[in-house]
């Protein structure tokens, strides 16, 4: 059972305070990354800056962020390659970009050694004193020093750099910081459930199955970032995917009975699908179209729809808005979940 008068609760939203205090330190992590790493990015952008690699290869688990930005854009060959080992074809005319928030993967350690003996140029983010900055260690080899262990503001500071060798577009750390910090105030657990969209949001998809739908690359990252993020706190079901994926799920949905009792005992059936789509504002006429597919399947077979949008600046900046907003919701669902 949800009970959302625990969303506005101050005990209830206490047990979650470490959960929703590191959500809203988001945007002071990624100033903090890029004020740690702003002088290795100057160094790292004056030694690459002479000539164009043959290709970029983003190498680890963490290389899909990199792929969702870089690939529309780049202008070289774009790899994005999440195996611990390169492909079989880089060598000394590319560029291997390592996102290592922690630095002491092992096969992300190894997979920095292998560009090293192959003679690549090399950009790792990882912390200095790491695993991974121990097996990165050659003359072609620009370390980014991070210290928060997060994920986005770890890519930022890649991408800042990719930006000065006119590989990525303008991501700025600033605005990605400013977003963030405006997605935490409001979603703050100060502010109650009429004007929080996570709370409203968490209260809307909290007997349902959430299926959640980004259009456009980072969009559609994002979707898949949320439904994790709701498995985990809640350990209920959430799913992502492609509008081929989403309609088969949408389509089986049985059409709302107006007449059924709300009082009755539905403890032994399945919940019913909500449709969360994510919007970051794309004019694609595809993705339009692909929403509208969604929507319209939804609306006839009675399953709520609700939208994140986002309108701040960059598309990063989009990407971690609805990122934020999506997980300010799973964490407010685990508050109001009683039994």
């Amino acid at each position: 059972m949800f009970d959302d008068s625990l969303l506005d609760d101050e005990s209830a939203l206490r047990r979650a305070d470490l959960r929703l205090r590191h959500l809203a330190e988001a945007g002071s992590r990624v100033r903090r990354e890029a004020v740690a790493a702003a002088e290795a990015v100057s160094v790292g952008a004056e030694r690459l800056g002479g000539a164009r690699p043959r290709a970029v290869i983003a190498a680890g688990p963490d290389s899909r962020l990199l792929r969702a930005v870089l690939e529309p854009w780049c202008p070289v060959p774009f790899v994005a390659w999440p195996a611990p080992r390169l492909p079989g074809w880089a060598g000394s005319l590319d560029l291997v970009v390592v996102l290592a928030p922690d630095g002491n993967d092992p096969e992300t350690a190894s997979g920095v050694a292998e560009a090293v003996r192959r003679g690549c140029s090399l950009v790792v983010a990882c912390p200095a004193s790491s695993l991974v900055a121990e097996h990165a260690a050659g003359r072609d080899t620009t370390v980014l020093p991070v210290v928060t262990g997060d994920q986005l503001a770890t890519a930022v500071v890649a991408l800042e750099l990719l930006h000065r060798l006119e590989l990525a577009p303008l991501t700025s750390g600033d605005a990605v910081a400013d977003a963030l910090d405006e997605v935490a105030v409001a979603c703050s657990p100060f502010r109650d459930l009429a004007v929080n969209p996570a709370k409203a949001l968490a209260s809307a998809i909290a007997d349902t199955t959430p299926l959640v739908w980004g259009g456009t690359v980072l969009a559609a990252r994002a979707a898949r970032r949320v439904a994790e993020a709701v498995r985990r706190a809640t350990g209920r079901t959430a799913v992502s995917g492609d509008v081929e994926q989403m309609l088969p799920l949408l389509e089986q949905a049985q059409p709302a009975d107006v007449f059924a009792d709300p009082f009755a005992d539905e403890s032994s059936s399945a919940p019913r699908p909500s449709l969360v789509v994510l919007d970051d504002g794309a004019d694609d006429p595809a993705v339009s179209a692909n929403r509208q597919r969604l929507v319209e399947v939804a609306d006839s077979r009675g399953v709520r729809v609700e939208v994140v949008t986002s309108e701040v600046e960059g598309e990063v900046g989009r990407y971690a808005a609805l990122l934020g907003t999506g997980q300010y919701a799973a964490a407010y669902l685990d508050v109001g979940l009683v039994g």
